[in-house]
């Protein structure tokens, strides 16, 4: 008897820190899940500040405007570090808030060639761990490199505007769902979790959608 695929869609940010914890916790659940159950997880985008100028914001003036103050941000920055201590954040290394719109691009165009899970850890490496400025163009070639694509090949497509129109109605879907935070796993588009979930607790909810099979959400052809 052949299963029914688990399709596990995360909407998520490459600037949220949570999502970078649920990602890992993503990859936990599914590593002790019976390696009969067939799972695809896509990445969706969700940006956190859509309207942010494309070089970006100074990381100070950024975290004022939206917490108050960068000692206001510290309290966050100790919980995501106490919540995954595999994860080495260097917040101090980050100078730029960027514009993600490119980011989310070169993620829905590494899923045309299986590598979306690769792209985005190395987003998040880039920003979180290196602080690099992943708005900027070189530095998302080098991220796509790194996960195995062809750099040329990712230059040119960021040279374009093609994804564009396709990531704002991946966005648009997501927010017709009713998704306002991230990162928010959606199960077989019928169930979803929202927040950095444990692993037992994901893995409880990607056994049920096992269960239940595809559900009945209409989905915006992608």
């Amino acid at each position: 008897m052949t299963q029914d695929l688990v399709l596990i869609e995360v909407y998520s940010d490459v600037i949220c820190p949570w999502c970078y914890v649920g990602k890992r916790r993503l990859e936990r659940a599914l590593h002790h899940l019976p390696g009969e159950m067939a799972i695809k997880v896509v990445w969706r985008p969700f940006q956190l500040n859509p309207g942010m100028p494309l070089d970006g914001m100074d990381r100070t003036a950024y975290l004022e405007a939206k917490f108050g103050s960068h000692e206001a941000y510290r309290h966050l920055e100790e919980q995501v570090r106490a919540a995954e201590d595999g994860l080495a954040f260097a917040f101090d290394r980050i100078t730029v808030t960027p514009n993600t719109l490119a980011a989310h691009r070169l993620i829905w165009y590494a899923d045309r060639f299986g590598t979306q899970g690769a792209v985005v850890e190395e987003l998040f490496r880039c920003y979180f761990v290196e602080g690099r400025h992943i708005g900027r163009r070189e530095t998302l070639v080098e991220a796509a490199g790194r996960a195995g694509l062809d750099r040329n090949d990712v230059e040119t497509f960021l040279t374009g505007d093609r994804g564009v129109d396709e990531v704002r109605r991946e966005e648009t879907v997501g927010r017709r769902l009713g998704i306002r935070a991230v990162p928010c796993f959606v199960f077989n588009g019928a169930s979803m979790l929202t927040g950095a979930q444990p692993a037992d607790v994901l893995r409880t909810a990607i056994a049920a959608a096992d269960k239940q099979g595809m559900g009945a959400v209409s989905r915006q052809a992608r």
